[in-house]
């Protein structure tokens, strides 16, 4: 055989070899390309299910252009209401989680109002516990009310079912928190230190407070860091894998009046933020009985002092 031949036909081994690499490699950017349609379908029918505008909620007067612009970058605020809903009954917002973002600073700061913090409830008329103002107007008298007590505008709201919170843990394979002392609740047991939890797990695990001695103020510890672990969970690469379950279980437990848009903008301009997380904390008040009725009173002092660096956080001053 000469050698002409011989190099024709390993030129053309070596293009059938081409061929067949150029089609796997066709084939792979073609599934590829049909995920991205599916998941980006996926998503956007998440966002549409979980969306509910607040229409008639007028332009906050604590900010100057009435609305926060994701898509300019602005820092933001959201209220997270973890709410207990009951037959019968509208429920109340056991858990109040204030989030301020900054992605000029690259951070977050996160404070938990006591459930049972004596104050104005906007749109009421009266003086009652804040997580009243859940069960007398739903979101937007939460909102209002909060905006009030802060000095803040609040921006967007994310209502969250506590019952089915457990859906999303899960949905994230499961949390990471560090806990401060061993306890046992619901038949589950916590020892101190770091421990993995599921979904049952951390819904007892931010349930539990006649045990602490910290009483409502350690559970909204508890709360604020399983939240801060489903959001370590959910920006993860491993979140991918699991976006089926993460999107059904968002789906059927939470609210937002966060548009579409909003989202892909906070996901562009604001994911650095995220990773940083600043705690900010209520401790200095005290309990008062008033006719009969036990409610936490705010250190004028204390709340000052969040409300101004929550401002400066959100670059009001």
């Amino acid at each position: 055989m000469s050698e002409k031949i011989r190099v024709k036909k390993r030129r053309k081994k070596k293009s059938k070899v081409w061929k067949w690499i150029l089609g796997i490699i066709a084939f792979i950017v073609l599934l590829g390309g049909m995920y991205t349609v599916y998941v980006y379908k996926q998503v956007t029918d998440t966002a549409k299910e979980i969306h509910e505008p607040l229409v008639d909620r007028p332009a906050s007067e604590k900010r100057d252009e009435g609305h926060v612009d994701v898509e300019k970058a602005q820092p933001f605020s959201v209220l997270v209401l973890g709410v207990d809903e009951r037959e019968g009954d509208a429920g109340r917002s056991d858990t109040m989680i204030v989030m301020t973002v900054n992605p000029n600073t690259n951070s977050s700061k996160m404070v938990s109002i006591p459930r049972d913090t004596y104050t104005e409830i906007v749109g009421r008329g009266i003086q009652d516990k804040i997580n009243h103002s859940y069960a007398f107007g739903g979101v937007r008298m939460a909102m209002d009310t909060t905006e009030n007590l802060l000095d803040i505008p609040i921006d967007y709201v994310v209502q969250v079912n506590m019952e089915s919170f457990k859906d999303i843990v899960d949905a994230v394979g499961g949390i990471t928190v560090n806990n401060t002392f061993s306890f046992s609740e619901a038949g589950f047991n916590y020892p101190e230190g770091k421990i993995a939890l599921n979904g049952e797990e951390a819904l007892a695990y931010v349930r539990m407070r006649k045990q602490d001695p910290n009483g409502d103020f350690g559970r909204q510890d508890r709360q604020k860091q399983v939240i801060q672990g489903v959001i370590r969970e959910g920006m993860s690469v491993n979140s991918v894998l699991k976006l089926n379950s993460i999107l059904d279980a968002v789906g059927d437990n939470v609210r937002t009046n966060m548009a579409y848009s909003e989202m892909v903008d906070v996901q562009a301009n604001y994911r650095s933020a995220a990773g940083k997380i600043d705690q900010l904390y209520f401790e200095k008040g005290s309990g008062d009985t008033i006719n009969g009725i036990w409610y936490y009173i705010m250190n004028d002092a204390e709340l000052a002092s969040v409300q101004n660096e929550l401002k400066q956080h959100l670059e009001l001053e």
